[in-house]
């Protein structure tokens, strides 16, 4: 019997309390007495109603036991529990628990380490014995607030702090445990206990990330590193938390770790921010990815008037998310991903132009250039993160992201949707362009279209070639890269690199297929939109040498997908006529860039002649290129693109065995079967809208014509007379210069008979028949009014003809053309 208890005394307490207190020993150093225990595990087995009461006395003995610091009857006491606990698990077990729970914060407000650690293990013990029926009453808010203390503890010694910060990650592991298998009980998910529970877990987390930083889904730690080391054991249980986590609870898990890197300033150096987003992504249910995404994007936002590297981090994380949920479920959020991310690069663009403007009147510019290149910093990582995330798509998703970000370019006349450059001026438009193209080249990388027109319908291709009419050539250069991207598919890009006289193409081993039916399709409603493009981007005077590279590409792609032999034909035509405009130079270019065209074109036809294979054709180009090796070498590739090349001061004294002719081509081709009636048509681009798109003139602007009548002795009279007719309103104006546009306009109808289906042809004929007959009617009801003077102007717009400066005749013709 213990000390201080009297038999008479004894013999009358209630069975229980004896049983318990028999389990004591005289010296507290002896341990349980196992034979009592066995007599009070089996009396609580056989009687479970009085559970309640073992607990409540053992609580009392061992709040008593800790108030004097007998720290040997309390391990007695809860190792008794522990047994009991274990042993019994009937109904009756609720209230005992609650005597236990009682006991283990007791333990845990005790300042004595041994205590806390041990009161943690006796929980944790507890928290994996499942129980029959869930006790919805019972919270675990006081155990929430002190295991998420002692996961901070400041304690001296570094060893019983490290035994201290594991017990709370082993407690709050418990309570996950014991809690979240129960949909019905959900309070372990209140933002109240995941702001204590998340940061505790990353707080241990931080200390390893600087001597181990992890790239994807960790290797599985030993069970020693787990019960050693608090960051990895903190790791698994972060990990187990997220795991179990809902959609519904998936924010209040999320959001705390938001506020701990803000609040620790872990953006800039953003190692660790990554990393715990990693373990978030890897962890989580695959189909709730998109709510994370979507949360990122939401504190992006918040953070828009932060430092660059702040965003700059925010962003990094947000590809390493959008890097892992590509693989699997995005969910609704593809489109509001790239629309944030093309909204916070405007800002960052406005924000870099706004400072260079402050900064371009004062002496310091340290710190102003400083924020640029970190606000190029913030750019570079959206626009890695929009490339990575699109390549990552399914085709069928990437076509759309295709259109959405080539719907918001900002090019004259484009989509309504597009970015609004306004208050970012000439300069901000451009490196928005730049940088909207740079995305798009990496999304379209490793795209493979079946067909062509699905890699560039209409509604994609005319505002993708708009900026290839631009006076900037980093503009062209992307352009012509996203053709090619979408043009290649079979990979042979890599093989035509560098611009050059292939002495044998077939060395080369190019990839290619017969030409469908569809892409025959394309070639006729839209070939003659490419070459036109392609054309137009030699003239250019500020052609680089990776500008006649990405053209001669561009040409040799075309040739490989795309050419059955009426585009053959076509690209020689192309080929000819750019060989024209170096010879005339019209368009005043540079030395450097005519002789550039000329080097291009030689290693064009040099590529084609040999995927053909028509041996004349063979013949006539190689002796053009061993002529220019003897005589003219500026006209090859390999020398007018060198570092330093000679230019001629002239290219007035060619001589005619220097360049390709048009009547040799063609008899070498004819005779392999080739119709070259077209090739005696010479190559003039089409026009079309899309010089209106680009920030130059367009060729079509609006004609006026002014005609200055010659006052005579007998003008008056004439113009008292003469009836002023229709058919000689169009003399006059014929008689003024009129040729020109009468030539450009046959030119047009030429090339539509060309190229155009014939249906639409006579269903366009149709129409100007029935025009014209309501415009011959409505000549028979002109309005003359007699003129006030002998002499005057005569002005022809596209809607009205009318005499100016002094009126003779006023006649109005509503929208008519001179036909």
């Amino acid at each position: 019997m213990p000390a201080g208890i009297c038999g008479c005394c004894g013999a009358l307490r209630p069975r229980y309390k004896r049983l318990v207190d028999n389990i004591f020993p005289e010296d507290p150093r002896d341990g349980l007495v196992k034979a009592d225990m066995e007599k009070l595990t089996f009396y609580a087995v056989s009687a479970p109603e009085k559970l309640d009461r073992i607990g409540a006395y053992l609580a009392e003995r061992l709040s008593r036991d800790v108030m004097r610091h007998r720290y040997g009857n309390v391990f007695i006491a809860m190792e008794a529990l522990d047994q009991l606990l274990m042993a019994c698990h009937s109904q009756s077990i609720k209230p005992f628990v609650e005597s236990f729970l009682h006991m283990v914060a007791k333990l845990l407000e005790s300042g004595e380490p041994k205590l806390q650690i041990y009161g943690t293990n006796s929980f944790v013990k507890f928290a994996n014995i499942e129980e029959d029926t869930p006790s919805y009453h019972r919270r675990y808010d006081f155990f929430v607030s002190r295991f998420s203390a002692m996961c901070h503890s400041c304690h001296d010694d570094p060893e019983v702090r490290k035994e201290i910060r594991i017990a709370g990650i082993r407690g709050i592991q418990g309570v996950v445990r014991k809690t979240v298998n129960d949909e019905l009980r959900a309070t372990i998910w209140e933002p109240q206990h995941m702001d204590k529970i998340v940061p505790s877990l990353l707080f241990n987390m931080q200390k390893i990330e600087d001597t181990d930083s992890r790239t994807g889904p960790p290797a599985s730690p030993t069970t020693g590193d787990k019960e050693e080391n608090p960051g990895i054991l903190a790791e698994n249980c972060f990990r187990e938390l997220l795991g179990r986590a809902t959609y519904g609870n998936m924010n209040n898990a999320v959001k705390p770790v938001f506020a701990h890197l803000d609040h620790h300033k872990l953006w800039e150096s953003n190692e660790f921010a990554v990393s715990c987003f990693k373990i978030i992504m890897y962890s989580i249910q695959a189909q709730y990815s998109h709510h994370v995404i979507q949360q990122i994007l939401v504190h992006l936002d918040l953070h828009k008037k932060d430092s660059p590297r702040i965003r700059a981090g925010i962003v990094q994380v947000l590809l390493e998310a959008v890097a892992i949920a590509a693989k699997g479920s995005i969910g609704p959020t593809v489109l509001e991903v790239f629309n944030t991310l093309l909204k916070h690069l405007t800002l960052s663009v406005d924000f870099e132009l706004g400072d260079r403007r402050s900064s371009a009147g004062s002496a310091v510019f340290s710190s102003s250039s400083t924020r640029e290149s970190d606000e190029r910093i913030v750019q570079n990582a959206i626009i890695q993160t929009i490339g990575f995330f699109g390549s990552n798509l399914p085709d069928y998703q990437r076509s759309e992201i295709m259109m959405f970000i080539m719907g918001k370019v900002p090019v004259f006349g484009s989509s309504p949707h597009m970015l609004d450059t306004s208050q970012l001026g000439d300069m901000g438009t451009k490196r928005i362009q730049i940088m909207l193209l740079r995305s798009l080249l990496m999304v379209t990388s490793g795209y493979k279209a079946k067909t062509i027109a699905a890699a560039l319908p209409p509604a994609f291709l005319d505002p993708l070639l708009s900026p290839s009419l631009m006076e900037d050539c980093e503009l062209r250069q992307l352009v012509l890269e996203i053709l090619h991207n979408l043009i290649d598919r079979h990979d042979n890009r890599a093989k035509l690199r560098g611009i050059r006289i292939i002495p044998d193409v077939a060395d080369l081993k190019i990839k290619r297929e017969k030409i469908s039916k569809q892409d025959v399709n394309f070639m006729k409603k839209h070939g003659q939109q490419l070459y036109r493009h392609i054309y137009l981007g030699c003239k250019e005077d500020d052609n680089v040498h990776k500008n006649y590279e990405l053209l001669y590409t561009t040409l040799a792609l075309v040739t490989i997908e795309l050419a059955n032999e009426e585009v053959v034909i076509d690209l020689i035509r192309v080929a000819i006529a750019l060989q024209d405009i170096a010879i005339t130079n019209e368009d005043n270019l540079q030395m450097f860039n005519r002789c550039g065209i000329m080097g291009m074109v030689a290693a064009y036809l040099n590529f084609l002649s040999q995927m053909i294979a028509v041996p004349a054709f063979c013949q006539h180009v190689s002796k053009v290129i061993e002529t220019r090796n003897m005589d003219a070498t500026y006209f090859l590739p390999e020398v007018i693109f060198r570092d330093k090349c000679s230019l001629p001061k002239s290219l007035d004294k060619h001589e005619k065995n220097q360049i390709f002719l048009t009547n040799k081509i063609a008899e070498s081709l004819g005779g392999s079967g080739y119709n070259v009636e077209k090739l005696s048509m010479p190559y003039v681009p089409q026009v079309t809208d899309e010089d209106r798109l680009s920030r130059r003139k367009s060729i079509v602007d609006t004609i006026s014509i002014q005609v200055d009548i010659l006052s005579g002795s007998n003008t008056e009279d004439k113009v008292n007379t003469e009836e002023i007719t229709f058919e000689s309103l169009k003399k006059a104006i014929d008689n003024t210069g009129m040729e020109e546009q009468e030539k450009e306009k046959r030119r047009l109808v030429i090339e539509k008979f060309q190229k155009a289906p014939f249906e639409e042809i006579a269903a366009q004929c149709e129409s100007k028949a029935n025009l014209l007959h309501d415009k011959l009617a409505q000549i028979l009801e002109l309005t003359i009014r007699p003129p006030p003077s002998p002499s005057g102007t005569l002005t022809m717009t596209a809607g009205h003809a009318q005499y100016q400066s002094v009126p003779v005749y006023e006649m109005k013709f509503p929208d008519l053309c001179v036909y």
